[in-house]
């Protein structure tokens, strides 16, 4: 890539990764209830759901996405539905005689789950493929680079918000904070669920 291109592309994708969304609300709630190091799994899961989602776009499923309209509908419930799971998950942990410690984490699975419904995703994928692929060159060269360049720009971003939570929520320890934690983390999540289906 040259260096202009490199600069057009940081400026479309810095902006778009590290922006506030489902995903890195997730990740920032994993952060702040895990720690970096127990966030590891689900954020290596994350940025493999988003070298998939390149893979797939950049070699041609953004086209099937628009032959069949109703499929981006049904990501969308999917979706929801799935951060909704996620935030039962908090809010088992708040109920009362529960320990809220005993919250599962995130892994691996989960991180690639999260992306591969995450519609905010998808849209930034697609838009980077149209914007960055040149018709007149080999197409899987630039798929790779392109994929490549998002993974990079992902993880630099991410950390940021899975640390944050560590930084800001993770002091909080006792098991009446876990227990508050619990339940304002599942309000996020229900506040992202319904963002995600009427935004």
């Amino acid at each position: 890539m040259a260096l202009e291109l490199v600069a057009v592309f940081l400026g479309f994708a810095v902006p778009m990764v590290i922006s506030p969304g489902p995903g890195n609300t997730v990740l920032a709630l994993s952060g702040a209830r895990f720690g970096v190091r127990g966030t590891g799994l689900f954020w290596l899961g994350f940025e493999i759901g988003n070298v998939l989602l390149c893979l797939l776009y950049g070699l041609g499923f953004g086209a099937l996405l628009l032959e069949y309209p109703q499929s981006h509908t049904l990501m969308l419930w999917a979706g929801a539905v799935y951060v909704l799971y996620l935030a039962w998950g908090f809010f088992r942990s708040a109920a009362p005689g529960a320990k809220p410690q005993t919250v599962e984490r995130m892994g691996l699975v989960s991180g690639i789950v999260a992306v591969l419904l995450n519609v905010k995703i998808h849209s930034m994928v697609a838009v980077m493929f149209a914007q960055f692929l040149q018709p007149d060159r080999a197409l899987a060269p630039q798929v790779l680079l392109l994929t490549g360049a998002f993974l990079l720009v992902g993880i630099v971003c991410h950390f940021p918000w899975i640390y944050g939570g560590q930084l800001i929520l993770g002091r909080f320890t006792s098991d009446q904070a876990l227990r508050i934690q619990g339940r304002v983390f599942g309000g996020l999540m229900v506040a992202v669920a319904v963002h995600m289906l009427w935004v």
